[in-house]
């Protein structure tokens, strides 16, 4: 998928296109007055002065984070206060002593006027985003399948709440998606009432009672719960950004496949799904209870209310 986003300024303009995972800064000179975004410090009077062009690159953006290329050797993720707390460092590294997954090696990392930056190693490789129009049908199941054994290893980390790593809430926007957001805290929960207390929060307000009540009779359980990635995307060499990851319902690695942001992602976790532990009926439940919170007036969520509606009927007649 390519993006195309203009950010004006008074003296240049800055055009950042390419694909979501490969974004590149192109000056436009003098088409506008005033300073350039921050996070550039790249004036048009430096550009005039100097030949210099630099190995430092803004790659990938979304709200306040950000993320640069040190060369071909570094990377450094930038996150802003508005996000959720990151515990990345810390799952990061737990992940690289309990597994054999290849992960980025964490340098170093800080906070600095509310900002929480990570300096890593660069995984080499080309990212599977970019190969995958290359690839053929052979090279992309065999990816897929190193993958899910990859993955594997995470099936034997358990814990006995829903948490992330340290004891605390889990940010998952899909899991509860008619939460406030991104960045809003759940948990940690210990048992499956628990988790369904909260995620029947996130219904839309007119769903009828007998069809909570039959969705939740559907919903699989959760233990055990399972270290789980929870952002899988069409990535290779290594599987970066833990930021998410932490204690989760046993098929929620699973379900989240049904998540794609671009079609080649969505034809990579299609792939995926065949070869990870089988949660189908966990998969359907998310589905349904996903267009449940997020709109009525979808063929999905209007079916299930439908169905809901005749079973009663039948039992009464």
């Amino acid at each position: 998928m390519n993006v195309r986003t203009k950010f004006k300024c008074k003296q240049d303009k800055v055009a950042v296109r390419g694909t979501l995972r490969e974004i590149y800064l192109i000056f436009v000179p003098d088409e506008l007055n005033g300073p350039l975004p921050p996070a550039c410090s790249w004036t048009s009077e430096r550009k005039r002065c100097c030949s210099h062009e630099s190995r430092i690159k803004l790659f990938y953006e979304a709200s306040d984070r950000g993320v640069w290329s040190l060369g071909s050797r570094l990377v450094l993720k930038d996150r802003g206060p508005m996000g959720f707390p990151t515990r990345e460092v810390q799952t990061t590294q737990f992940v690289q002593e309990k597994t054999s997954i290849t992960v980025p090696t964490i340098v170093d990392s800080w906070e600095e006027d509310g900002h929480t930056l990570i300096l890593m190693k660069r995984i080499p490789g080309e990212s599977l985003h970019s190969a995958w129009p290359k690839l053929s049908t052979a090279e992309k199941e065999n990816i897929a399948q190193q993958t899910a054994e990859s993955l594997l290893q995470l099936r034997d980390l358990h814990s006995d709440r829903i948490q992330v790593f340290g004891g605390r809430p889990v940010y998952a926007c899909f899991l509860f998606p008619g939460s406030n957001g991104y960045g809003y805290p759940h948990g940690p929960f210990a048992t499956d009432d628990e988790l369904w207390g909260e995620m029947e929060r996130c219904l839309d307000k007119d769903v009828p009672e007998a069809a909570r009540i039959r969705l939740r009779s559907r919903m699989p359980p959760a233990t055990p719960y399972t270290f789980t990635h929870g952002d899988l995307t069409d990535q290779h060499h290594g599987i970066i950004d833990w930021e998410l990851s932490g204690y989760y319902p046993v098929w929620w690695e699973y379900a989240y496949t049904s998540v794609p942001d671009s079609d080649e992602d969505k034809e990579w976790k299609a792939l995926l799904r065949r070869y990870l532990p089988d949660h189908s009926a966990a998969r359907e439940f998310w589905l349904d209870y996903y267009w449940l919170c997020r709109d009525l007036g979808n063929e999905r969520a209007a079916g299930f209310i439908e169905k809901t509606k005749k079973g009663a009927l039948e039992r009464e007649g």
